[in-house]
């Protein structure tokens, strides 16, 4: 009996430690991230009981990858469950004023572009496919009635009927000659060669092979060679007629800011009338209050001779647009907005944070929605009497979720990663400032790595980021995650430089004709700073390294400091004069640099990476992708060109499939390995 009780210890205490063995948290990698699944933002039903989102199950198998639909009740009592279960995806779901049907686009097995369906919450079934035009549709919404379906699809410039457009299409195909043909710029869009194709609007019957009505067929605008649409067209409460920003001016991005204007279409007519017209100002995102009274937009100042302008919120009275009035909100950028009967509820980015303002109808007091904490608030969907709010909730540790949102609190309504990110040891994120040498107040996030120790030393990764009116933010990526950059490995400092949004429009505003000296500055600031500030960063250890803006800065170090152990570049600038001319975006390079590379400003003599590529002395890793037209491949291999020449140790990695981003699953992972690896090699 005392040896079977021995026995049945031992076999205990092994149980117990096993147990604790296994239930140890895991670091971060490659693989629990890609695991984790993609939540989308959410739609909430006009009378606020439910809310309709996505779900994208992840896989390293492209063909694996699909989105579903789910819903939940605000209220709990209905926990999240699948709408839908299909091979195809579904995405731009929007509900029935009736808050009995949903409307979103999918490509089914028997569509050769995706098309707009219908789904009947209330009583069940399969969806119904509504549209049937051979150029696609999307973004669906439903006219005040339910009874007629809005949205866009992308056609000819003069095909406004499906058969002209069929023949239109089949031409292009049959082309036996392979050129593309400009008479204006631009003529690539970050990773597409422009094509001949517009966005248009249509309508139609809520129901099954209805016939859709082209609502651009007969408005003067959509003739000029300019004319460009964008946003998302919103009907008025009668659903007589539905507000679209437009531009006229597309074709002039080469020497000036297109600027929009808000137009009118009556949708029984197509006749378009000019609601607010440009002068000096752009207008874009209308919206009407639910009387139809008040119209809402933003009012961005174009051509002023500034790099940055933040679009501001208004307001006026509506159909005949007077009283206009600036809505009294925090000199931020406006991200998102939503009128309704409670209040504005506007989403704006504000100190590493997207934040949930709720402003008085009168627009002249405002009060956070969201609470005081270390994570972001977007997507805010909210019901028609304004009463019911749901977002998107995300912080630096975990991905986006469903949130209900009341009283500056925050609940969870979905919790799809809550295994992964149990298993998971994540290193805390937290916020530190400084004063800069030029007196500003610089915000930086620190990312401590997995099963920290105070008492150890860890190499310090300065981070940069992108933009560079961006910046670091208490929110979750995939390119660039801040956990598995750190792993257990690294200490990671970010720095939101001079430029960065967030901090008011004159931080962001004041880097121009200044895009890399200053900012470079504060970035290596931040590194000394967090180095005093923490015990635990071994200076001695230091590499830095980003993407697109981010990637600029990492060549601007290599050129102008010995400080780091190694770099490294994504989709970096290396000849700002190469890259006006290259890019998809050129004035707003030139609103950099103080004019044209033939002007010889002081700036693109002073401040162009590849006149001081004598000084190459640090080890870099330089990636790119060959579809990328934002940041096109001549720069990287300008840099690489420079990097060889001067025997400085250093890896090339191209990626044919990629565009500014890397995206796929495989070139992700390859991507981490690669920096990982070439990191280790010189602060391990």
């Amino acid at each position: 009996m005392i040896g079977l009780r021995l026995r049945c210890v031992m076999l205990f205490l092994v149980t117990a430690s096993t147990i604790t063995v296994f239930a140890q948290k895991k670091v971060i990698t490659h693989e629990s991230l890609w695991a984790m699944k993609r939540v989308g933002a959410p739609a909430i039903s006009p009378n606020g009981k439910w809310v309709v989102y996505s779900v994208q199950d992840p896989s390293y198998d492209p063909k694996l990858v699909k989105t579903d639909l789910w819903i939940v009740a605000t209220d709990k009592s209905v926990a999240p469950r699948k709408l839908t279960d299909s091979k195809a995806s579904e995405a731009a779901y929007t509900w029935a004023p009736a808050s009995d049907k949903i409307a979103f686009t999918s490509k089914k097995e028997d569509d050769e572009v995706s098309q707009v369906y219908i789904l009947d919450i209330a009583n069940g079934g399969e969806a119904q496919k509504i549209t049937n035009l051979s150029s696609g549709a999307s973004a669906p919404v439903f006219s005040p009635d339910g009874k007629k379906i809005l949205f866009t699809s992308r056609v000819y410039a003069k095909a406004f009927e499906d058969s002209v457009f069929k023949k239109m299409d089949k031409a292009v195909k049959d082309r036996k000659y392979k050129a593309r043909v400009y008479t204006s710029f631009p003529v690539r869009d970050f990773d597409q060669w422009i094509d001949e194709k517009q966005t248009h609007v249509y309508i139609q019957d809520a129901v099954p092979n209805a016939v859709p009505t082209n609502l651009f067929k007969h408005i003067n605008i959509v003739n000029e060679q300019g004319f460009a649409f964008s946003g998302k067209p919103v009907f008025s409460p009668d659903g007589q007629t539905i507000l679209i920003a437009a531009t006229t001016e597309s074709t002039t991005a080469a020497y000036r800011e297109p600027a929009n204007n808000i137009y009118a279409i009556d949708v029984k007519t197509g006749k378009e009338k000019l609601v607010i017209a440009n002068n000096g100002n752009s207008y874009s995102e209308p919206a009407l209050s639910a009387d139809g009274t008040v119209i809402y937009f933003t009012n961005t100042i174009v051509n002023n001779g500034k790099l940055y302008n933040e679009g501001r919120l208004y307001k006026a009275s509506y159909p005949a647009v007077q009283n206009i009035e600036k809505i009294n909100i925090p000199d931020n950028p406006v991200v998102q907005y939503v009128p309704t009967p409670k209040g504005i509820y506007v989403v704006q980015d504000d100190s590493a944070k997207y934040k949930v303002l709720l402003v008085a109808n009168d627009g002249k007091t405002w009060s956070q929605f969201t609470p005081n904490e270390a994570a972001s608030f977007t997507n805010v969907a909210v019901s028609e009497n304004g009463e019911a709010v749901v977002a998107s909730y995300e912080s630096a540790v975990a991905p986006p979720e469903i949130a209900l949102l009341k009283n500056k609190q925050s609940q969870l309504l979905s919790e799809h990663n809550k295994a992964v990110l149990a298993a998971l040891d994540y290193g805390t994120v937290e916020d530190f400032w400084f004063k800069s040498k030029q007196g500003k107040q610089i915000h930086n996030l620190l990312v401590k790595p997995a099963n920290f120790d105070p008492n150890k030393k860890y190499p310090l990764f300065v981070l940069m980021h992108g933009g560079p009116a961006s910046a670091f933010r208490h929110n979750y990526g995939y390119r660039w995650n801040y956990q598995l950059l750190a792993s257990d490995k690294y200490v990671i400092v970010m720095t939101n430089y001079t430029g960065s949004t967030g901090f008011g429009e004159a931080f962001a505003n004041s880097i121009q004709f200044d895009p890399f000296k200053t900012p470079a500055e504060e970035i290596l600031q931040g590194a000394e700073e967090a180095i005093k500030k923490y015990s635990f960063i071994d200076a001695n250890k230091q590499f830095a390294g980003g993407a697109s803006y981010g990637g600029h800065m990492a060549n601007w170090m290599g050129v102008t400091t010995t400080h780091f152990k190694c770099l490294i570049s994504h989709a970096g600038l290396f000849n700002s004069e190469s890259q006006w001319g290259s890019s998809d975006v050129i004035y707003g390079r030139e609103l950099m640099n103080g004019g044209t590379p033939w002007m010889n400003t002081k700036t693109f003599k002073n401040q162009n990476p590849i006149r001081y590529a004598g000084n190459l002395k640090t080890p870099m890793l330089v990636t790119i992708g060959e579809r990328d037209y934002r940041v096109p491949i001549n720069n990287t291999l300008e840099l690489w060109s420079a990097l060889q020449r001067m025997k400085v140790p250093s890896k090339l990695l191209v990626f044919p499939d990629e565009n500014h981003w890397i995206l796929n699953a495989e070139n992700s992972r390859f991507f981490y390995e690669q920096l990982h690896e070439w990191v280790q090699g010189y602060v391990k």
